[in-house]
Formats: structure tokens, sequence, C-alpha cells
């Protein structure tokens, strides 16, 4: 099993950055797949999720500024984040809902970190 988050990045206020994450050792198309981070001194929190068929879904703080998609034949889970506000600054990190394990631990992988200056 193996999560590997990239595209972050600084960028300024009311910027874009499109993150990606692939996945290999699952079975992809058969998972709900999620993107979640972590802001400073702050919990791990889930921003947005997409379903097998492909429906999004995404927290209140989000909507309408991300987009979570998925590429099956690439097993790749995308986020385009527009909009940024400095509070977006976090790792972020794709893994499945439930969370993955690896040798019977939670996996989570790399994730990738963005920053967003004001």
């Amino acid at each position: 099993v193996q999560l590997q988050a990239y595209g972050g990045g600084l960028v300024q206020a009311e910027g874009c950055l499109r993150l990606s994450c692939a996945a290999s050792g699952i079975v992809f198309r058969d998972k709900i797949m999620a993107w979640y981070r972590q802001r400073p001194t702050k919990q791990r929190e889930l921003v947005a999720t997409i379903t097998i068929p492909g429906f999004p879904n995404y927290v209140d703080s989000v909507k309408g500024r991300f987009t979570i998609s998925r590429d099956n034949a690439k097993n790749t889970v995308y986020l385009q984040m527009n909009s940024l506000k400095p509070e977006d600054t976090a790792n972020y990190y794709c893994n499945s809902m439930p969370t993955l394990t690896r040798t019977g631990y939670e996996y989570w992988g790399q994730g990738t970190l963005v920053t967003v200056s004001s």
C-alpha cells in the first residue's frame, strides 16, 4: 500500500493549486477516496470525499473553492484548490474512507505542504 501526494507549494492568497495523489497496492476503483489536511497546531481534518461513482462532498469551509476528482485508470485522486486563503495552509494528505492500513497500522503517506501567504 502506498499513497504519494504532490503538487503543493507556496501561493499567494486568491491563488490556486492542483494536488494529485497516486495510489498503489489497493483496488483504487473500489475505494471511496478523500483529501484530508492538518493545519499547524490542529488535528487532521477531512476536506473532501469522492465516492466510487464519482460524487463529491466537501466540508463547508472549502465548498465552492475546492474540487475533488478521480481517474480510476491512473489510480489517482485530485484536488483543485481555487481562491486559496491563508487558513488553507496545511499538509494535505489523501486516503480512502475508511483509512488504509499497512502492517496493521493506519497508513497516511507523506502528504504535500500547501502554504498560502496573505
